[in-house]
């Protein structure tokens, strides 16, 4: 009988899951701020429909607002980061909301 502490490693399984990958908490951010970059370029009837909390709202229209490429790239990341702070929930009524502005009307 051997006391090896590593002998029942493999059966082993962690109640929490492993932590995300940097390259994939990376593309997680980029897709939220893609998905910003939609929302900037929005009309304000169409923005209105997008249920927004009232600062990414407020960022959203100060974006479409700015014209010079490096303050427009600016806001677009500060767009991002408030993306990341919202629960998931919330980036998927964001993302239900604006499938429906998007699709053509026939």
């Amino acid at each position: 009988m051997r006391d090896d502490p590593f002998e029942d490693e493999d059966r082993y399984e962690p109640a929490t899951p492993p932590p995300l990958s940097k390259s994939q908490r990376k593309r997680d951010a980029t897709a939220l701020q893609d998905l910003g970059q939609q929302l900037v370029k929005l009309t304000p009837t169409q923005l209105s429909r997008v249920p927004l909390p009232d600062e990414l709202l407020a960022a959203v229209r100060l974006a479409q607002g700015i014209t010079q490429r490096g303050g427009h790239k600016r806001q677009l990341q500060y767009i991002g980061k408030l993306m990341r702070q919202l629960d998931e929930t919330e980036t998927v009524a964001i993302q239900a909301a604006l499938a429906t502005v998007w699709t053509p009307r026939r």
